[in-house]
C-alpha cells in the first residue's frame, strides 16, 4: 500500500555507486560460464511442471527466487509447495562465476539499476522463476496441521514451470475482492495461522512504513510505503521454509543459520515504561510482538513507538556450525531457530544452506565444497549487508536532499519518531538535543534539534539539505 509519494527531480546515483566500489560489470571469465550455463540449463529428473506455481514479487522484478502452490490436505491441514531457483546447478565450485560471487555477496539494489549477484543471463534468464519457462528448483514440501504446525518437511530437485508472475499490489487487490487466484486462494487463511503461531512463540515483526525511490519519467519519486497484509503473508511462507531448513540443519548436525539474540529483558522492560505516555495499550501477558501488531503505524504515537521497539531487533548474524549446535541458535525476531534458503539469487548464503539441507534430507554427505563454504560466509554475509544497507540509506538520503535543496528555511509538519533523551531518561551521548521526525509531505524522515517531544506533532525549520553529503538536518521551530 502506497501510503505518500513526491516527485524528485533528475538525481544523479553514480557517486554513490563508485563510493560503496560497487562493480560495474562481471569479468568476462565469470560471463562466459553464466553464458554457457544459461545455454544448456539443467532439467532434473523429477518433474514437477504439472503443479501450477506463480510468482509474488514486486512489479518490476525480474530475479524471481521463489515459486508457490498452497492446497488443501486431505483429511485437514494444509499443503504447501515453496519452488526456489536452483542456483548451485547454475553455478560451477571453483569456478570464475563463483570466486566473483563470493566478492559481492548479495544482489544491491538502487533506483538506477540494481547491481546482481550473478549475470542477468541467469539472475533474469534462464535461473528465474519467470512465468511460462521450465526451470531447475529447489522444492520444498511442508505438510502443516489445520492450525498451521508444521507435520512433515520434504525436498527435491524438480522441474517446474511458474504459470504467472504476480505482484503485491495486484494480489491485494485481488484478495481484498475475493478473487484471489487458486495456487495462492489460501495464502491469507495459511499466513494469517502462521503470524498467530509467531505471536504465541513470541516472534516480533516490526510494522515500519518502507521508504523508495523510484523513476519516475525523468524524474524520480520519494515514496512511503506501510506494509500491505498480502505481503505479510507471503513473508510467512518464506520463514515457515526457513524454519523448516534451520531444523534440518540442527538435527544434522552443520549448517547455516540466520540468528539473532533475544531481546533483553531490560530492554523489554524499558519499553513497556514507554507505551503508557505514548498512548499505547500493554496488556497484561501480551508480548512485544503482540503488542506491536495491534498497533497502527501511520498514527505519529504508535510510530515512535515502533521505533522505540526497532532499539530491541539488534545483532542479527550468520552462524555456522559442523558438529555441535551453536549455543544460541535462535533468531530472535523469529523466536525460532531460523535459516536463509529462499533467496539464492539475491544471497550468496542460500545457496550453500540449501546444498546442506539437500544432502541432508537425501541422507548423503554435504558437498565438499559446500562445508568448505560454511566457516567463511558469515564474515562475507556481515560485510555485503553493510554495504547493501548503505546503499539503501544512501539513495534515500540523496532524493531527500535533492527534494528539499531548495526550501531551506522553511516549516513542516512532523512526527516525533525518536528521542535523543528517550523516556527511561538514559541519554544518548555524542549529540546535541534532538532525535528524529517524520515530515508529512513530502516524506522524509530525519535528524532534527531541539527539545523534541516523543510521539508528539511538532512544527520543524528545514536547516540544511545537502545533495553532495546528502545531509538533511531540521530545527524545532
Amino acid at each position: 500500500m502506497v501510503i505518500r509519494r513526491v516527485l524528485a527531480p533528475r538525481i544523479d546515483f553514480g557517486a554513490l555507486r563508485r563510493e560503496l566500489g560497487l562493480p560495474e560489470q562481471f569479468p568476462p571469465a565469470a560471463q562466459r560460464e553464466a553464458e554457457t550455463a544459461a545455454a544448456a540449463p539443467p532439467r532434473p529428473a523429477a518433474d514437477r511442471t504439472d503443479v501450477p506455481f506463480v510468482t509474488v514479487d514486486p512489479a518490476a522484478s525480474r530475479d524471481l527466487d521463489q515459486a508457490m502452490h498452497l492446497a488443501r490436505r486431505p483429511g485437514g491441514g494444509y499443503r504447501v509447495r515453496y519452488a526456489i531457483a536452483d542456483v548451485a546447478a547454475h553455478v560451477r565450485p571453483g569456478g570464475a562465476l563463483e570466486e566473483e560471487t563470493w566478492r559481492r555477496g548479495q544482489t544491491v539494489y538502487l533506483p538506477d539499476g540494481n547491481v546482481p549477484l550473478h549475470p542477468h543471463t541467469l539472475s533474469e534468464g534462464a535461473a528465474s522463476l519467470l512465468p511460462g519457462e521450465d526451470r531447475a528448483a529447489v522444492v520444498w514440501t511442508l505438510d502443516l496441521d489445520p492450525d498451521g504446525g508444521t507435520v512433515a518437511v520434504a525436498l527435491e530437485r524438480a522441474l517446474v514451470r511458474s504459470r504467472a508472475k504476480l505482484d503485491y499490489a495486484g494480489v491485494q487487490a485481488d484478495a481484498d475482492a475475493g478473487r484471489l487466484p487458486e495456487p495462492i486462494a489460501l495464502l491469507p487463511e495459511i499466513g494469517a495461522l502462521l503470524t498467530a503461531r509467531g505471536l504465541r512463540r513470541g516472534a516480533v515483526n516490526l510494522p515500519l512504513p518502507e521508504q523508495d525511490v523510484e523513476a519516475d519519467g525523468d524524474g524520480w519519486r520519494l515514496v512511503l510505503r506501510g506494509p500491505a497484509p498480502m505481503e505479510d503473508h507471503n513473508a510467512q511462507i518464506s520463514l515457515l521454509t526457513g524454519m523448516a531448513a534451520a531444523d534440518l540443519m540442527l538435527a544434522g548436525g552443520i549448517g547455516l543459520l540466520r540468528t539473532m539474540p533475544a531481546p533483553k529483558p531490560e530492554a523489554v522492560a524499558r519499553l513497556r515504561t514507554a507505551a503508557a505516555p505514548l498512548g499505547v495499550d500493554w496488556p497484561a501477558g501480551a508480548g512485544v510482538g503482540e503488542v506491536l501488531a495491534g498497533l497502527d503505524a501511520a498514527e505519529p504515537r504508535a510510530a515512535a513507538f515502533v521505533d522505540q521497539a526497532a532499539e530491541l531487533m539488534r545483532g542479527a548474524a550468520y552462524t555456522a556450525f559442523d558438529g555441535a549446535p551453536p549455543d544460541r541458535p535462535e533468531h530472535g525476531g523469529v523466536a525460532a531457530a531460523y535459516a536463509h534458503v529462499t533467496a539464492p539469487l539475491r544471497r550468496l548464503a542460500d545457496r550453500y544452506a540449501t546444498e546442506v539441507c539437500l544432502a541432508l534430507h537425501e541422507g548423503r554427505a554435504v558437498p565438499d565444497w559446500a562445508r568448505a563454504a560454511l566457516p567463511k560466509l558469515p564474515e562475507v554475509m556481515a560485510a555485503t549487508d553493510r554495504t547493501a544497507g548503505a546503499a539503501t540509506r544512501g539513495a534515500v538520503e540523496l532524493a531527500e536532499a535533492v527534494l528539499l535543496e531548495h526550501r531551506v528555511g522553511e516549516t513542516f509538519d512532523a512526527a516525533v519518531l525518536d528521542v535523543d533523551t528517550p523516556l527511561n531518561g538514559q541519554p544518548k551521548p555524542g549529540r546535541q538535543p534532538g532525535g528524529t521526525v517524520a515530515l508529512d509531505a513530502p516524506p522524509v524522515r530525519a535528524r532534527c534539534t531541539g527539545e523534541l517531544p516523543l510521539g508528539e506533532r511538532v512544527r520543524v525549520r528545514l536547516v540544511t539539505a545537502d545533495p553532495v553529503t546528502r545531509k538533511v538536518l531540521f530545527a524545532l521551530a
